[in-house]
């Protein structure tokens, strides 16, 4: 079969293009794949972060792309089209995670549509920080799909809310396995410079407002010296407002930050150094942060937003805090630590999820799926 992917790839660096590159290593196993890749994926200005591409000293997986799509420009999504169509594939696979890119990514696969069949992977429909313009811009890219992969039931219900008749099906997010091995926790602490015999929680990835890392500071706040949190990714954004909390804090000389893009070699150090891992978000869908601690064996708290409580809570992987006020976190945190048996059972449980949760399994599940959507040349 052939597949064609049409997403961000290498050189573009961050979680949607690490999740296609082992989606299209995963494929290339039985399949003829090819990756079709923005030449542009935002104009410079629309993008919060330092840098949307790897730097020399990162070692993300090159994978062979052929890059096409300039979401700012309107001339490049008929080539893109054209290139695609040319290839002729049986299946087309396309990553929407926010409606910036509806206009592009929705012209190509409702042309796209009447060649082959259209497979969306949504990690959102309506993205974290929604606008008034989301809904009409999402319901124009679904109609060039045949079909949807949600990675949560959270995000399968805001799909049924802007397309009722949606073809879809729910296949959670794998887990990434290339981080490598866990190493000795006095180790990692040793690197990343931490006090020893100290209770240590993670928060990391980046740091978004929807994240909630004030909401963790000011729960930090309210524990006892036993305690050193460790923050570790690229703020989104001034970070001023966090550190304001930082300064405030009567434990702050405990909290360790880490303000960067974390390569894929470091991510070692920090979740090796965790005892447990922190999600106080306001809003979800799913993360892909639960995806890398299942690696780690790390355990979670979590808030009860979107897909959390899914994919943890209902798992046996963590605790869902019944709210996300900082007293409520702060309780679950001193909870998780006072009670041994509930880190052990999480762990027992991460490692069935990591049985479950593989690239095969997710790979088999979208072909499948694809499998029985009837093609329809519209």
């Amino acid at each position: 079969m052939k597949i064609a992917i049409l997403s961000c790839f290498y050189p573009y660096r961050g979680g949607i293009s690490q999740f296609n590159a082992c989606l299209y290593g995963e494929l290339s196993k039985e399949h003829v794949v090819k990756a079709f890749n923005f030449k542009r994926q935002y104009p410079e200005f629309l993008f919060p972060g330092k840098t949307q591409f790897v730097t020399p000293d990162d070692e993300a997986v090159p994978v062979e792309s052929t890059s096409l799509l300039d979401t700012a420009n309107p001339f490049s999504y008929g080539k893109t089209y054209r290139e695609i169509r040319d290839w002729k594939p049986d299946i087309l696979i396309v990553r929407y995670w926010m409606s910036y890119f509806a206009p592009s990514l929705g012209y190509i696969t409702r042309k796209m549509k009447k060649h082959c069949k259209i497979i969306s992977i949504l990690d959102n429909v309506i993205p974290h920080e929604p606008h008034f313009f989301d809904a009409p811009l999402t319901k124009y890219f679904l109609k060039g799909s045949t079909g949807c992969i949600t990675l949560c039931e959270a995000v399968s219900k805001d799909l049924l809310n802007l397309k009722k008749d949606a073809h879809y099906t729910v296949l959670q997010h794998p887990l990434y396995s290339h981080f490598g091995k866990k190493m000795d926790r006095e180790a990692a602490e040793e690197k990343l410079g931490l006090k020893k015999g100290k209770k240590n929680i993670l928060f990391f990835g980046l740091i978004r407002t929807y994240k909630g890392l004030d909401i963790l500071l000011e729960a930090f706040g309210k524990l006892s010296d036993e305690y050193q949190l460790i923050i570790a990714g690229e703020p989104y954004g001034p970070f001023d407002k966090y550190q304001k909390i930082i300064d405030s804090l009567p434990n702050k000389e405990n909290i360790h930050t880490w303000l960067k893009y974390i390569k894929d070699s470091e991510v070692t150090d920090y979740f090796s150094a965790a005892d447990i891992a922190v999600l106080p978000y306001r809003s979800a869908t799913q993360s892909g942060i639960s995806s890398v601690s299942y690696h780690f064996e790390v355990p979670m708290i979590v808030t009860d937003v979107g897909g959390l409580k899914e994919t943890i809570g209902d798992r046996g992987t963590g605790i869902v805090a019944a709210d996300g006020r900082p007293e409520t976190i702060a309780a679950e945190i001193t909870r998780y630590f006072n009670t041994p048996e509930l880190r052990e059972g999480f762990i027992e449980n991460i490692r069935l999820e990591k049985e479950r949760l593989s690239w095969t399994r997710f790979a088999s599940g979208l072909l499948k799926f694809a499998e029985e959507l009837d093609f329809e040349r519209k």
